[in-house]
């Protein structure tokens, strides 16, 4: 494979990789009480050292009571914590390597399957986890604007613990993409409305209140996707002039980077045209975009928890789409959750080196 445009410098304010490979942010559970301990710290180290060009944390959540549905998702504020993810930084630096944290709210969620809950109730835009299935707080005027404030104070602490950017994830149907979807979000007030623009707003005063508190020259990545747990084939934008209608004002307010989440980077957004969800979102906006969806391997993220194992595959396509401009940066997950070394391996061509992946990886830190 020539994949000599992967391994092309990028540069966008505080973010200077030496390539365009993106560690995607998973979630691994390996945090008690929300501290991240030395194994996670040695966790991300190994793919700084493996030539990753830009970690993104799994998600480490803000803080509100109810920010998470699991007590060893990592935390992103505290003492304890920060202390954490210091010593994370520190050693990704060390190594070489350049990161950020997602920050998280999970928003209404199921709940866990210890039986562990948060110490307050699960907060969203309406009181619903799924359509029609009523569950937790519809969030007040005044928790809106305490969450806004929380995921600003979590973003400071990334700068001021030396991390090179942050992400905000607005994906999967979690907080911010629960505000995004009218099936979640029957609000009345300016937080509602019938128009995914208008249903927005809530995204847009959380990336200000990031901007506000970052700066100008901090880089600021927001993931979004347009699928949703409950219905993999779901558009929130449903044609080109409503993604330009959601994603234009949140690009406005501060975003330098959009990581679009999709199960298969090679799939068509919209009819009459091969681009995906990256190449959409990068023509629309103009902003640097981020693809992912089974990249490396011929199995989507899904069967991995249905126990399917799936093969490496070729990167032809990823690159054909990365010569033509589609998107700036290729966001790798589960081939660099099972082998640090992946990056190194694509790089020198130790294409027989390359690992699949099965279930077996998730259940452990490698």
């Amino acid at each position: 494979m020539n994949t000599e445009s992967l391994f092309q410098p990028f540069k966008l304010k505080t973010l200077n990789m030496k390539n365009r490979f993106v560690m995607a942010p998973m979630t691994r559970a390996f945090s008690p009480n929300g501290i991240p301990t030395a194994d996670v710290a040695d966790y991300y180290r190994k793919r700084a050292a493996g030539d990753v060009g830009l970690i993104l944390s799994e998600g480490t959540v803000i803080d509100r009571l109810s920010s998470a549905n699991d007590p060893s998702i990592p935390h992103f504020h505290g003492e304890q914590a920060l202390a954490g993810w210091n010593k994370v930084i520190k050693d990704v630096h060390t190594a070489g390597g350049q990161m950020g944290p997602q920050i998280w709210h999970m928003g209404i969620q199921a709940d866990h399957k210890s039986g562990w809950l948060p110490s307050a109730e699960f907060e969203g835009p309406s009181g619903f986890v799924n359509p029609g299935e009523p569950k937790g707080k519809a969030m007040t005027e005044s928790d809106i604007a305490d969450a806004i404030l929380s995921y600003g104070r979590a973003a400071a602490d990334a700068k001021k613990l030396g991390f090179d950017t942050v992400e905000i994830h607005g994906a999967h149907g979690y907080l911010i993409d629960q505000f995004f979807w009218d099936q979640l979000n029957h609000r009345t007030d300016n937080y509602g409305g019938k128009t995914l623009a208008e249903r927005s707003r809530f995204a847009v005063e959380v990336v200000k209140e990031v901007r506000r508190q970052v700066g100008d020259d901090f880089a600021v990545i927001l993931r979004l996707s347009q699928w949703k747990p409950v219905d993999y084939t779901f558009k929130l934008a449903a044609n080109p002039a409503e993604m330009d209608s959601w994603l234009n004002p949140i690009v406005d307010a501060g975003v330098d980077i959009l990581h679009c989440s999709q199960r298969r980077f090679w799939e068509p957004e919209f009819e009459g045209s091969d681009l995906n969800f990256a190449g959409w979102a990068k023509k629309i906006t103009g902003a640097a975009t981020i693809t992912v969806g089974s990249v490396g391997l011929d199995g989507d993220f899904m069967g991995a928890f249905r126990g399917e194992a799936s093969q490496p595959s070729s990167l032809d396509e990823l690159v054909r789409r990365m010569d033509r401009g589609d998107f700036d940066l290729v966001a790798v997950g589960r081939p660099l959750l099972a082998d640090p070394a992946w990056v190194e391996k694509i790089r020198d061509q130790r294409i027989d080196e390359l690992k699949g992946f099965t279930a077996a990886a998730l259940a452990e830190l490698v």
